[in-house]
């Protein structure tokens, strides 16, 4: 099993298209209530459904990887989007910036690298 999609909410289509082309996701599919992007790297996908108003049903966190972090966070930057921290190197072996979209939903940008699926810690994978 593999995950391909997540799918968020958003209260204005045109708002939330223009600020995820500009993290450089490609737009793949577009009605009058939904949007499915394809990201840059690799096969997954990412989608938004129209919604008349966010429920707030606890926080989500939707992480993006970049190989590239520090020059993405600086062109993001420079094209106006405000980060709620730069990109700094955690105890958990990652580099992460933290931003917000148009309708509030909490992003992070990253780089992990190896890390990601095989930090120092990782658990040993049982053979039973």
């Amino acid at each position: 099993m593999r995950m391909n999609q997540i799918t968020i909410g958003a209260t204005n289509l045109g708002r939330s298209e223009q600020f995820y082309r500009l993290l450089g996701l490609h737009l793949i599919v577009k009605t009058d209530h939904y949007l499915r992007f394809r990201c840059p790297d690799g096969d997954s996908t990412f989608s938004i459904e129209l919604v008349e108003s966010l429920r707030g049903g606890g926080p989500v966190s939707v992480y993006f990887e970049s190989d590239d972090l520090d020059n993405q966070c600086a062109r993001l930057r420079a094209a106006g989007v405000v980060f709620d921290s730069s990109p700094v190197d955690t105890p958990w072996l990652w580099r992460e910036a933290w931003l917000h979209d148009p309708d509030g939903h909490r992003l992070c940008l990253f780089y992990a690298g190896v890390n990601r699926l095989d930090p120092p810690w990782r658990i040993a994978e049982s053979t039973s």
